[in-house]
């Protein structure tokens, strides 16, 4: 009997633990954090949504894409993204990478198909493709390309839209970011905003 009570006592103050921890842990911190991040920083907390004009949003019926998304798009005068293993390419529902070794003869057969591709596409030798035009990112959701991808598109997206490379240049150029403080990761340009730009400079 003894034994009996002893252990109806324990599973009860485990029982209230777990529901302590869980309305603590699952519901209340979340709500606090949620709800701090909202007045502090509301444009990052709802999605870091971006307008057609490049302006930020809160509201999503204005938005034409995320600041921290990659976007897809067959469009040849736009940029283009690196590829994406997430989902049919850029799902926020699914991100994933291709978990390929670099010996992978899958991802070895992968990168040489896209750097044939995208020679062809942008007129240019197959060694002039930089890497991340033809590899995925770990989370297949980044939403930047290398400045060196970038300019391998100017040509291409000058001619699509009748722009001067030189304007096309600046474009990127101005959408452009550094190294985080000056020594974190590496330059990236926002392919979104980029787009965004060359919309508005060819209409």
């Amino acid at each position: 009997m003894d034994n009996l009570d002893a252990l109806y006592r324990h599973s009860l103050a485990g029982l209230r633990v777990m529901i302590g921890a869980t309305l603590l842990l699952g519901v209340l911190y979340p709500l606090a954090v949620t709800g701090i991040a909202r007045l502090t920083m509301p444009w990052h907390a709802r999605g870091s949504l971006v307008t057609a004009t490049g302006a930020h949003t809160t509201d999503p019926a204005k938005a034409v894409g995320s600041a921290l998304l990659g976007q897809v798009t067959a469009d040849p005068a736009l940029f283009y993204d690196r590829p994406s293993a997430a989902g049919r390419g850029y799902d926020p529902t699914d991100s994933y990478g291709t978990n390929l070794g670099p010996d992978d003869p899958r991802l070895v057969s992968s990168i040489g198909r896209l750097k044939r591709q995208i020679a062809a596409r942008e007129g240019v030798a197959p060694a002039a493709v930089p890497a991340d035009a033809v590899t995925s990112s770990g989370s297949g959701l980044d939403p930047g390309i290398s400045p060196a991808y970038a300019a391998l598109q100017v040509p291409r997206v000058a001619r699509a839209t009748g722009l001067g490379e030189s304007v096309v240049r600046g474009l990127v150029a101005a959408n452009t970011h550094g190294r985080v403080w000056g020594v974190l990761g590496a330059p990236y340009v926002d392919v979104l905003t980029l787009n965004i730009a060359v919309r508005k400079a060819a209409h």
